[in-house]
């Protein structure tokens, strides 16, 4: 029996819900899934990224969801989900050496936000 060997490239594309996601739970508040897909569909129309039906995306973002829950990215209290923002960046850095906007993003913020406390602390 002959073992086939694959040499074809494959190319995963960046994960747009994961990184919607991730860049609405950086916020530091906490959402029911409901209020979180809701910006994340509105994020993901006006990036020209919600393809498939709303309901398709809707499990697709539950999934994502609960796949950060098990990572111990996003702490969930009953119905409601907090990320939380070292672990979301870590979660979501890897992809195939591809640094998502949204990580970008939360990071300048932060990083700023350091900046202006130090200033007025001086």
């Amino acid at each position: 029996m002959a073992i086939l060997k694959k040499n074809a490239f494959s190319r995963r594309v960046p994960d747009l819900v994961t990184e919607e996601l991730v860049a609405v739970l950086s916020r530091r508040a906490s959402f029911e899934f409901k209020q979180l897909f809701d910006i994340v569909h509105e994020n993901l129309r006006a990036r020209n990224a919600a393809s498939g039906g709303e309901e398709m995306l809707r499990l697709r973002a539950y999934e994502k969801l609960q796949n950060l829950v098990a990572r111990g990215a996003v702490r969930k209290t009953g119905k409601k989900y907090k990320g939380l923002p070292a672990a979301l960046a870590a979660a979501i850095a890897p992809q195939n050496g591809h640094i998502p906007a949204a990580a970008a993003a939360a990071a300048s913020a932060r990083t700023a936000a350091i900046a202006r406390a130090a200033a007025a602390a001086k």
